[in-house]
């Protein structure tokens, strides 16, 4: 078993707050965060970049993701100015980036590949210290691959050649960036697990923290997707279904995919149990409604309302799980075809989604630190996902969300932790066309269909446009 973490300072999730926590209630672990890998021309270099790096930053974005060596993405090596840029954009939104190391034509046990490969990711990180310094990049994070499991996407690696890619690629980067960090660790982990149509998935986590020491993971990070299959009869779209029957379409499928939520915060707590008491953290790395870029695959599950009901009981469901970071696939959409295709939260230009505008709220009202109390299982509340959450400054916050496409009317007394004090709200559902409105609550708020409901003393400071 690898060893026990000493002190790091890299889990910050109940050092950030010093008050004592109540009987109920928990501190508030989860950064905010995004893939940023398809749509960098539009975050990094469109006319409408400031705009696209403005909302991020209201989304209280912490960490945005990177790949390099997969994807149609910025080659360091022959575009060095273009890799910058995208950095740079990742700096101006005030978060770090997390850059993935991903991947390597098959085969994957070969030495000679895996010894190019290491040269290159260490070549990297060598030239990120020469430009934007030590003081700097000793902060960012590190990821050895993407969805090693997953044939279509990371190879379909065994996980002993997995281990192997691991073990080579860690040691070197660890001693580039320890002088830096000076008693901090290194943020570098793995493996970036694909748990929404593998089996096994967890099987890799627990193994990476049983061959891993703590001084060269940091973090483990696992992928959750509500389906892969589309959202569309099965014969109308292109799609390998396996082994798999066709996904159910229409209601039926709408309500499959809100009942699998929960399921974020039972795998955040699976993780955190194989974690236990080491300084790892825990990071669902990818979470969206389905994994697909076409519109007519996903029918447009992920950026509507219910994409937004979706997002928003995911994250709280990892709150509640104690999830250290969630990061949504994908921050800017990319040109698929000539349009923004199904996955960007923002358009490539800018333009928020109704599941941006849930996070963006959110995101204000909910923060890594805050005290935050989930209420008791009601039937009165069956179908709505709630927090209430307050803040060092005294701010009061609950968030409401219905997962049924029906009008619910939620009593704030059966909340309990202060949300009867809340009257001040923001209301986005079936009925407000997309669009964040601003309501005032007396004892009870009214959601009408999928979405979301924030109520606060002070709401009307919340940065929507």
């Amino acid at each position: 078993m690898a060893g026990k973490a000493t002190a790091s300072g890299s889990n910050a999730a109940v050092e950030a707050d010093a008050r004592a926590v109540p009987p109920g209630w928990q501190v508030s672990r989860l950064r905010y965060g995004f893939n940023e890998i398809d749509g960098w021309p539009g975050f990094a270099f469109s006319d409408n970049r400031s705009e696209i790096q403005r909302r991020l930053s209201l989304m209280n974005t912490e960490i945005i993701r990177l790949f390099v060596f997969d994807k149609p993405v910025p080659d360091p090596f022959k575009r060095w100015d273009f890799f910058a840029a995208v950095v740079d954009a990742v700096l101006a939104c005030g978060a770090k980036p997390m850059i993935t190391f991903a991947k390597f034509e098959p085969p994957h046990h070969d030495p000679v590949r895996i010894e190019r490969f290491v040269k290159r990711a260490t070549e990297i990180v060598w030239n990120c210290l020469e430009q934007w310094g030590g003081e700097e990049v000793k902060d960012w994070y590190w990821c050895v691959w993407n969805e090693p499991n997953n044939p279509d996407v990371g190879g379909n690696l065994s996980y002993r050649d997995y281990l192997t890619i691991y073990r080579a690629i860690s040691e070197p980067v660890v001693q580039l960036l320890a002088p830096h960090t000076k008693t901090a660790r290194v943020n570098i982990g793995g493996p970036s697990i694909d748990g929404t149509q593998r089996a096994y998935w967890l099987d890799w986590i627990a193994q990476l923290l049983d061959d891993i020491d703590d001084d060269h993971l940091a973090f483990v990070n696992w992928h959750m997707y509500s389906d892969w299959r589309p959202a569309a009869p099965v014969e109308t779209v292109k799609v390998k279904l396996v082994d798999d029957p066709a996904s159910p379409n229409g209601p039926v499928f709408e309500s499959l995919v809100m009942a699998r939520t929960p399921q974020y915060e039972a795998r955040a707590r699976s993780v955190a149990r194989l974690i236990g008491e080491r300084d790892i953290l825990n990071f669902c790395g990818e979470l969206n409604t389905i994994a697909h870029h076409e519109h007519e695959f996903t029918g447009g599950l992920n950026r509507n309302i219910l994409g937004a009901a979706y997002y928003a009981s995911a994250i709280l469901n990892l709150m509640r799980g104690s999830a250290d970071l969630e990061m949504r696939w994908t921050a800017t959409s990319k040109h698929w075809f000539g349009r923004d295709d199904a996955y960007g939260l923002l358009t490539n230009d800018g333009v928020p989604t109704p599941p941006a505008l849930a996070k963006q709220i959110i995101a204000q009202h909910v923060r890594r630190g805050d005290l935050i109390h989930f209420p008791s299982q009601d039937p009165e509340l069956c179908g709505i996902d709630a927090v209430v959450a307050q803040g060092e400054n005294g701010r009061t916050s609950v968030v409401l969300v219905n997962t049924h496409p029906t009008t619910r009317r939620i009593e704030l007394t059966r909340i309990g932790g202060g949300a009867e004090r809340c009257h001040d709200g923001l209301r986005l559902d079936a009925a407000t066309g997309g669009r964040v409105t601003r309501v005032q609550a007396a004892d009870t708020i009214t959601i009408e269909g999928y979405g979301l409901a924030i109520l606060s003393e002070d709401a009307s400071r919340t940065i929507i446009d």
